[in-house]
């Protein structure tokens, strides 16, 4: 984890409607390769920030979300469609948070790679990071 307690990180959907801020240190930071995170933002794969609850304020007239399967919540912009975070009953203290969609996505580094079995073949990530 590289921020320290006073860190602040901004991010946005791409029209600008909606935003989130992130205060303080986050919980963790990671690439999922499974294939309901690939569907949901058509990508092959995802980069999250696990933020604590109570560490991040979300601000847009126009957010929506739905359950992408049971226990799942997915937030998005309503008006561009972008994605903008994922909750679960799994991890209840905690929200994650597309890092791709932060003003300054090189203020996080991913430390790790969830569900590495459902990883895309021709994927290739530089360095190895430990799947979890």
């Amino acid at each position: 984890m590289s921020e320290t307690v006073g860190t602040v990180l901004r991010g946005h959907c791409l029209c600008g409607a909606c935003a989130f801020t992130l205060t303080g240190p986050h919980n963790w930071v990671g690439h999922c390769h499974c294939e309901s995170c690939r569907r949901a933002t058509a990508s092959a794969m995802t980069t999250w920030i696990g933020q604590e609850n109570g560490r991040w304020q979300m601000t847009g007239a126009t957010l929506r979300s739905h359950q992408s399967s049971p226990g799942v919540e997915r937030g998005f912009c309503g008006t561009c469609g972008s994605p903008l975070y994922f909750r679960t009953d799994r991890y209840p203290n905690e929200t994650h948070f597309y890092a791709a969609l932060l003003e300054t996505p090189d203020a996080v580094v991913p430390e790790a790679q969830y569900h590495a079995d459902e990883r895309v073949a021709w994927v290739h990530l530089a360095g190895a990071l430990p799947c979890r």
